[in-house]
């Protein structure tokens, strides 16, 4: 195993929908499959970690959220991608569902669930670590890993540069997609 790459879900591998609750409106941003692919066949494993407050915060029930999540692992494997690993934090501290208001060490930026797949998977330390995502919160917790970063410019990621960049904040590398990104580790986080 060459590395792993954690991916954010919602902004990155498919189209931001503000609490996507229905797997009809699921689409794909382009060429994120086949970025996945390419990645995997280089030797990556591919690790999904994503916040879902919805539950917490009562946008959808369970059972979307568990039809959204079936959608979403199937329409990757119908394109030939097969996840190492798909995490998600339902929590959140004001949520108004009582099982999930809560603060929590999985919600991103905390690195809990990441930790949680390294330690299942047993990854060498020498394995080269990526989090990529269009949220600071997905750099975040990349830092607290001590892995490299990529935000993207897809969902969220135009107005998480500007925001960051006014904080003095900076993510690894700012790239316009995941196909961008997959190219970018491809090549040991250089420039073509």
């Amino acid at each position: 195993m060459k590395g792993i790459v954690f991916l954010d879900r919602d902004g990155t591998l498919i189209e931001e929908v503000h609490y996507l609750s229905d797997p009809a409106r699921m689409k794909e941003i382009p060429g994120a499959a086949e970025s996945l692919r390419r990645l995997a066949k280089a030797g990556y494993a591919l690790a999904v970690i994503s916040n879902q407050a919805g539950l917490a915060k009562g946008k959808f029930l369970e059972e979307q959220w568990e039809a959204v999540h079936l959608a979403f692992v199937e329409h990757f494997r119908s394109h030939g991608v097969e996840f190492d690993a798909v995490e998600y934090c339902p929590h959140h501290p004001e949520g108004t569902v009582e099982r999930y208001r809560k603060a929590c060490a999985c919600r991103k930026p905390a690195p809990g669930l990441a930790r949680k797949v390294l330690r299942r998977m047993a990854l060498p330390p020498s394995c080269s670590m990526w989090v990529v995502g269009d949220k600071m919160s997905d750099i975040s917790m990349g830092k607290r890993l001590r892995a490299e970063t990529i935000l993207l410019a897809t969902g969220h990621g135009e107005e998480e540069r500007r925001e960051c960049e006014r904080r003095g904040e900076r993510p690894g590398v700012f790239l316009p997609s995941i196909r961008e990104a997959a190219d970018w580790i491809l090549s040991g986080g250089k420039k073509k």
